[in-house]
């Protein structure tokens, strides 16, 4: 800051008749306000005198001076050795007021780098998203449950057999108090869930939603900027086929299903990721992340169309919001029984034992069959979306069967469906397959395009027929791998080819360019 900035901020501050500087001045700044009443009585100081307290030093100037604000940046030599430190420079700035008041005002400001910083006010602090204190805090909890259990119990251990009958009786003298006061915490639980309750978009089931959307939007945008970085070097152009496939069909179901508020309120933003893992998510904050090879898992645009309504209803519903408040809920309530056992179990590999037994416990009843209610109701609003997108929807039970096969081709293990976090493949199909008749309706009642005769879940079991057939052909050659003849003769919808995605492309963009939906012959394959 040079002498002319400083004269004017002094000025201004004149101006407006103020009598130290704001405290807003940037933190590398340190500002103090002092007021010396100058005594008629002393003699007349010399020009410059510098008077040293443990809050700021005081800069005096003779009665006769006239200037508005006099600036010093250079220390007398009886000042520097006050000031000697290579680190730590200070500049007066005495600032003097209009009225006709002997006080004189100073401002001593000082600088904690030797190079100096800009002048700036400092940024506002947002705080940080409800949901990620709670992931936080999460495992605190248990550690602070764990060790006031023990302690209980080492406190008991301790005292004499006299005076834990002493303790007995008296819990048991206040135990209607006891009573009144759990009763009490109940009615507070209650209420609690009660005025947290709330209805979900489309199906309007009833939930318990402790975390709001708004909670989860700011911690969807840290989440989203973190795997903008993880994924940084793999993502896909725009300009690719593939890229502009997802972005089109995206683009497509958000503007069919715009009646939705959910829908039309949230800006949608395709992210294509270039790796074989078959996974797609979208964030609550419209942010949808693809990855190839989920492109190379689906056998056409509809099937796509289906999984993009499946992961865009997840944001849709703010399952992530729901389950994490359930989550939070049950984390809560265990807490009690985590401090119970620490302080009932008499050695710590005994509570050790009954914490695991709870948590197995927390994750089989309840965790993983609320995880799995939830993706059966994105697999139904999922469908839904993409009846109205003119989607074939008849092609969302033929990809979970495309799934089924394709694990057991690569001689993936059978999990129990009661194991998993999402529902067996077998369990989506017949789902879909009593939704699909529904939202055949839906889907003509939203003026689409008619359907082809063929059932692509017919055309799918022809192919996997001749595909068992072919294969049972071949098992009497032992040592032999299938005859690439035989393979050339299974149908085009086999869900191992996976031919570059820039035919979907193609036509997809083909369709847009005529006016027409997304909804291609079911012929076109990735």
């Amino acid at each position: 800051m040079n002498k002319g900035t400083m004269e004017l901020l002094c000025a201004r501050l004149m101006r407006n008749q103020r009598r130290c500087l704001p405290a807003y001045l940037s933190r590398s700044f340190q500002t103090s306000h002092c007021r010396q009443r100058q005594s008629t009585t002393r003699s007349t100081l010399p020009s410059t005198e510098l008077y040293s307290t443990n809050t700021c030093g005081i800069l005096r100037q003779p009665e006769t001076t006239n200037s508005v604000c006099q600036l010093q940046l250079r220390p007398s030599s009886s000042q520097r050795q006050l000031f000697s430190s290579e680190n730590v420079r200070t500049v007066l700035f005495p600032v003097g007021t209009l009225r006709p008041d002997p006080a004189v005002h100073c401002l001593p400001v000082i600088w904690l780098s030797k190079h100096g910083q800009n002048f700036h006010t400092s940024a506002p602090h947002r705080a940080l998203p409800a949901p990620l204190i709670w992931l936080v805090l999460k495992p605190l909890q248990k550690i602070v449950a764990i060790i006031l259990g023990r302690s209980i119990r080492k406190w008991w251990l301790a005292l004499p057999p006299n005076k834990q009958q002493l303790v007995r009786q008296k819990v048991w003298r206040r135990r209607w108090q006891l009573v009144a006061g759990g009763m009490v915490a109940m009615v507070i639980m209650a209420s609690f869930f009660l005025t947290h309750l709330d209805e979900s978009p489309i199906t309007g089931r009833t939930r318990l939603l402790v975390f709001s959307r708004e909670n989860y939007m700011e911690l969807a945008t840290v989440t989203g900027d973190g795997y903008m970085e993880e994924f940084a070097e793999l993502m896909v152009p725009e300009k690719d086929p593939r890229h502009q496939v997802v972005e089109r069909v995206v683009e497509h179901l958000a503007q069919r299903n715009k009646d939705i508020p959910e829908v039309s309120s949230v800006s949608w933003r395709v992210h294509l990721v270039d790796s074989p893992t078959v996974n797609a998510f979208v964030l609550p904050n419209g942010k949808v992340f693809m990855f190839t090879g989920m492109l190379e898992a689906v056998a056409d645009v509809h099937q796509l169309t289906f999984i993009l309504g499946h992961e865009m209803a997840h944001a849709v519903m703010g399952h992530s919001a729901e389950q994490a408040s359930m989550s939070h809920v049950v984390d809560f309530l265990s807490l009690i029984l985590l401090t119970a056992i620490w302080a009932v179990c008499p050695r710590d590999s005994l509570a050790v034992l009954g914490q695991w037994i709870q948590t197995k416990l927390i994750q089989f009843l309840f965790d993983r069959p609320y995880s799995r209610k939830l993706e059966a109701e994105a697999d139904q609003v999922g469908l839904q979306l993409a009846a109205k997108a003119c989607a074939d929807v008849r092609a969302g039970p033929v990809f979970w069967q495309q799934m089924e096969i394709s694990n057991q081709l690569r001689g993936e293990p059978t999990v129990p469906e009661w194991l998993s976090t999402h529902p067996s493949h077998r369990n989506r199909v017949a789902q879909l397959d009593r939704l699909v008749p529904q939202y055949l309706e839906l889907r003509e009642s939203c003026s689409c395009p008619a359907l082809p005769a063929t059932d692509p879940r017919a055309v799918f079991a022809q192919s996997v027929k001749v595909l068992l057939d072919a294969t049972r052909d071949l098992e009497g050659e032992a040592g032999k791998r299938l005859k690439p003849q035989a393979l050339s003769q299974t149908p085009t919808s086999d869900h191992r080819r996976a031919p570059h995605p820039g035919g979907l492309a193609t036509a997809l963009l083909a369709s847009s360019a005529t006016g027409s939906p997304p909804a291609l012959d079911t012929a076109t394959h990735l």
